[in-house]
């Protein structure tokens, strides 16, 4: 169907995509892109990030919160996360606000939802924009709203691994109208016409340009595989959930490994079941990796910290990111997707126990 359409970037199925996600996460606007990388550097350029601006994001995030910073000319200003958790720490924020510092990206990591609330705080006594990287969290809720909708803007993703996918994608969702139509127009080369408009009315050819752009615009083909995920989140997440209770519930009490957080918790859109290996336990976390890869178990780490990058460590003084170095030796992603059996989760559990 979407094949014979007369148009194949910009079309119904976009503008249905961006309808139901916004009445999903009940956003006001919802603007698709091509990766959750755009939606990130949109809502820097929206927001009005420039040259020599100041931008905190966590140490322990992935690159495209850096990556989207620096496509400003702006710099990410590294930062510590929390001792007992995976968000900024509150402390090290405070440090690293400067008269440069204009805006905060908090990270949902795992699809949990962040400190939030004490960012919020933060940015609200300092004058700072707080955009919300919600790569994990599609489905993750903070007091019954759809994160996302707490910062300026909020960034998506709906990359191959991501709780729904369109191969590639992102979107932005916002709850300002001149945010969205900023978005908008930056996303397709910044022309002032929508292609619709264009053909609609007057001679095609003829639009503007206020400001350069980018060719960030979502496919009508990757919007309607986004259409068809959506309409399964809830049974998706359902799924999700379920095989992170299973986890949970067999890993109790093995000394040195320590289950994540997120147990019968609403809000969670449990993209990831990550736990985090210690003394006593008998292995290392590297080696606890080995042991289930040798067993045919494929596990991974998310991330390595931002200052192990070669490009970014000039961003970060390893003395002030002690936490994440510490926590980035402990943590590692058990196997999680919707369709998991319980055979699967089973070999996971017994190697584990086993060590």
């Amino acid at each position: 169907k979407t094949l014979g359409q007369s148009m194949l970037t910009l079309g119904p199925q976009l503008e249905k995509f961006e309808t139901n996600f916004c009445k999903y996460t009940k956003a006001k606007y919802a603007v698709a892109v091509t990766n959750c990388t755009a939606a990130l550097h949109l809502s820097l350029k929206a927001l009005g990030i420039k040259k020599d601006d100041e931008v905190i994001i966590p140490d322990l995030t992935f690159v495209a919160d850096a990556n989207a910073v620096l496509a400003c000319n702006a710099k990410p200003i590294v930062t510590d996360i929390n001792k007992e958790n995976f968000f900024l720490s509150i402390s090290n924020v405070k440090k690293n606000i400067t008269k440069k510092t204009k805006a905060i990206i908090p990270v949902h990591i795992y699809g949990q939802v962040c400190n939030i609330e004490e960012i919020l705080d933060v940015a609200r006594d300092n004058d700072l924009k707080v955009i919300e990287d919600c790569a994990h969290a599609v489905g993750t809720f903070h007091n019954s709203k759809h994160v996302g909708n707490l910062g300026k803007t909020g960034c998506f993703s709906f990359y191959p691994t991501k709780n729904i996918t369109t191969a590639e994608g992102g979107m932005v969702t916002t709850n300002s109208k001149k945010i969205a139509e900023k978005i908008r127009q930056l996303r397709s080369h910044g022309m002032t016409k929508s292609l619709k408009s264009r053909y609609s009315s007057g001679y095609p050819w003829v639009f503007d340009i206020v400001e350069p752009g980018y060719n960030y615009r979502m496919d009508e083909i990757r919007a309607a595989l986004g259409i068809t995920q959506l309409n399964r989140i809830n049974k998706i997440n359902e799924l999700r959930k379920n095989a992170s209770l299973y986890y949970h519930k067999n890993l109790q009490n093995i000394p040195g490994i320590i289950l994540p957080d997120m147990v019968n918790d609403k809000s969670h859109s449990y993209h990831l079941y990550t736990i985090r290996v210690t003394k006593p336990f008998k292995l290392s976390r590297n080696q606890l990796f080995k042991k289930l890869k040798n067993n045919g178990i494929r596990t991974t780490v998310y991330w390595m910290p931002i200052h192990k990058y070669s490009a970014f460590r000039k961003f970060a003084k390893v003395s002030n990111v002690v936490n994440t170095s510490k926590i980035y030796n402990e943590i590692l992603a058990l196997p999680l997707f919707p369709t998991i059996s319980k055979k699967h989760q089973d070999s996971v559990i017994k190697v584990i126990k086993s060590s």
